[in-house]
């Protein structure tokens, strides 16, 4: 792996480019994207994001999750890439769904790692574990009271990992509530009509500085994005 930004350009380990959050907040969790995609955009490969991705690719997404307290993720997502329970211990696994579309039945909640997030009149399928259920706005999840929730339920939550899909990154886009962007750049093209990173987000004017940039052997292009919020900004 080369760094690129900053300068000067050096070799580097993936531990020791991404050894913390790129900042953090005092009144609640830092939040941070993981995602990758195609050149001309597209999140998936023939339905799944595993095609786009590569050794280097997956050594990211396990030291964010290891920096990660929490990981939220969309249930369309932990369905499509079967998502376990997590590595790191003690680490919990937020599955939302507005219509609280889960199957609790799986090894994820089975383990006690997974919870829901969804909204106050949502009916969760049925499975055999006791599942810790976020409940936060009644026709939509308010991802601002949930990420308030989470922090509850799971204290001392530094960071939240987002993990897709690309209508959840959307929605925490259109919240503002997006801190940190680590995106991975696949040098492949996949034409199509799969999502991009923000899929069906309205009109956005989010200013990023890109904070760090990396390059492996591959010409896979590793990005890490800080939001800059005015110093006024919650």
């Amino acid at each position: 792996m080369r760094q690129v930004v900053p300068l000067p350009a050096s070799a580097v380990t993936i531990d020791d480019a991404y050894d913390a959050p790129l900042g953090s907040h005092p009144d609640r969790p830092w939040i941070e994207l993981c995602m990758v995609s195609s050149i001309d955009g597209s999140t998936v490969l023939d339905g799944v994001s595993g095609g786009l991705s590569s050794d280097n690719d997956l050594a990211v997404l396990a030291r964010l999750r290891r920096m990660a307290d929490v990981i939220v993720v969309g249930s369309g997502t932990v369905r499509g890439e079967g998502y376990g329970p997590p590595k790191k211990p003690g680490q919990r696994i937020g599955v939302i769904s507005g219509r609280g579309s889960v199957d609790t039945s799986t090894e994820l909640f089975e383990s006690g790692a997974g919870f829901v997030i969804t909204t106050t009149g949502a009916t969760i399928d049925g499975g055999t574990a006791q599942v810790d259920v976020i409940r936060a706005g009644d026709d939509s999840v308010d991802l601002h009271r949930a990420v308030e929730l989470v922090a509850e339920l799971c204290p001392d939550t530094g960071v939240i990992q987002l993990e897709g899909g690309a209508t959840l990154n959307a929605a925490f886009g259109e919240a503002d509530l997006l801190d940190e962007m680590n995106l991975t750049t696949s040098p492949l093209t996949v034409g199509g009509a799969g999502p991009r990173i923000f899929n069906g987000a309205g009109a956005l004017d989010q200013r990023f500085e890109l904070a760090q940039m990396l390059v492996d052997d591959e010409s896979f292009v590793f990005s890490r994005w800080l939001r800059r919020r005015a110093p006024s900004s919650p």
